[in-house]
């Protein structure tokens, strides 16, 4: 009788572990997000380059992420967003991860407004291309 209880409930042990573990993902990657977003802010605000803070963030978060990096006269934001799946037993979608973060730009920093850059998505890896064989007859 024992072995049939055990037999029912690990299944569902199981699937509760991993989606305990997928939540605890999740929060590790909204830590990541946020932290990334603050420092690109941060850096915006004292002046850097646009294109060196989104190279900055691009490191520190998930593969895959939407980076939005974009700094006015009075202030500078970035905005990260990312999705992260579910284990495929749980049969849940995706969550979407969002971070941002708004710091005031500093008065020594580039005080014309920068248009906000284009969100920068996921690049798919490239196949390489088959070379032709050439084939010289003498």
């Amino acid at each position: 009788m024992v072995t049939a209880e055990i037999a029912l409930t690990l299944p569902a042990l199981v699937l509760v572990t991993a989606i305990c573990l997928w939540g605890v993902s999740v929060a590790s990657v909204h830590l990541a997000c946020t932290d990334a977003a603050r420092s690109g802010a941060r850096a915006a605000a004292r002046g850097e380059s646009l294109s060196a803070v989104r190279a900055a963030v691009a490191e520190a978060v998930p593969n895959g992420a939407t980076i939005t990096v974009h700094r006015d006269a009075e202030t500078s934001r970035v905005e990260i967003t990312t999705r992260i799946r579910a284990p495929a037993a749980a049969g849940l979608p995706p969550l979407t991860v969002h971070a941002q973060a708004i710091a005031a730009t500093e008065p020594g920093a580039d005080p014309a407004p920068s248009p906000p850059q284009q969100p920068q998505q996921p690049q798919q890896p490239q196949q390489p291309q088959p070379q032709p064989m050439s084939s010289e007859r003498r």
